[in-house]
C-alpha cells in the first residue's frame, strides 16, 4: 500500500514530468513574446528537456535560465538572422505567385526550396548551440552540415516539428505543453547525430566529478 503513495513510483514520476513539461513550455512561450528572445529560448529549451525531463540531471528553471544566460549572445544573433531570411524569402514568395507566367513558377518553386532548406537547418540550429561552443557563423554551418549529412533524420525531424506546429495552429491550447514535448521527441533522433560528433566518454569522469551526461 505504501508504494502507491512513494513519491518514486512510475504513476508520480509521470505527473512530475508532465508538470515540467507544461512549466517549461509556458516559460519558453513566455520569452518568446519579445520575439528577439526566441533563440535563446529555444536553445534552452532543447538543453534542460534533454537534461532534466530524459536524463534527470539538475534543477528544471534553474537549468533553463542557466543555459539561456549562456546562449544570449549567440541565440539571438542567430534567430534574427533566421527570422530575416524566412521574411525575406516569403516576401519574394508571395511576389513570385502573383507571376503568371514561366518565370513566376520557377521563382515560387526555388523559394519554396530555399524555405524547406532553412527549415531544415533550423530543426538543429538551437540544439547544436545548447551542445556545442562555436561562433555564430560556424554555427550555421555545422547545422547545414548535420541537417544534408542526416537527410532521413533531418526529414523525420522536420516532420515531427511540423505536426506539432500544425496541430498547434489548430488547438492553440496546445501551445502550453506542445514545444516541450516536440523537443522531447525529437531529441531521440539528435543526441543520436550529435554522439557522432562528441568525444567519448572520458575514464577519468567519475573520479574528477565531471557529469557527462549528455554521453549516455
Amino acid at each position: 500500500m505504501g508504494s502507491i503513495f512513494n513519491m518514486d513510483n512510475g504513476f508520480f514520476s509521470t505527473i512530475g514530468k508532465i508538470v515540467d513539461i507544461i512549466i517549461l513550455s509556458v516559460v519558453w512561450l513566455i520569452l518568446c513574446i519579445p520575439v528577439i528572445t526566441i533563440g535563446p529560448a529555444t536553445t534552452a529549451l532543447y538543453y534542460t528537456t534533454v537534461k532534466v525531463i530524459r536524463r534527470e540531471r539538475g534543477y528544471l528553471l534553474r537549468e533553463f535560465f542557466r543555459s539561456f544566460k549562456e546562449n544570449l549572445k549567440n541565440g539571438v544573433i542567430s534567430g534574427v538572422i533566421i527570422t530575416a531570411i524566412i521574411i525575406m524569402l516569403i516576401f519574394n514568395r508571395n511576389f513570385a505567385l502573383r507571376l503568371e507566367d514561366n518565370t513566376g513558377f520557377i521563382l515560387l518553386s526555388a523559394y519554396n526550396a530555399m524555405l524547406f532548406l532553412i527549415f531544415c537547418i533550423t530543426v538543429y540550429l538551437f540544439p547544436v548551440l545548447s551542445r556545442f561552443r562555436m561562433g555564430v557563423k560556424q554555427l550555421f554551418k555545422t547545422s547545414f552540415f548535420m541537417s544534408m549529412k542526416h537527410l532521413p533524420t533531418t526529414l523525420l525531424l522536420v516532420v515531427i516539428v511540423a505536426f506539432f506546429g500544425l496541430g498547434t495552429y489548430i488547438l492553440p491550447i496546445a501551445v502550453f505543453i506542445s514545444p516541450a514535448i516536440c523537443f522531447l521527441l525529437c531529441s531521440f533522433l539528435l543526441e543520436r547525430v550529435f554522439k557522432k560528433y562528441m568525444p567519448e566518454k572520458a575514464e577519468d569522469a567519475e573520479t574528477s566529478g565531471r557529469d557527462e551526461w549528455y554521453l549516455e
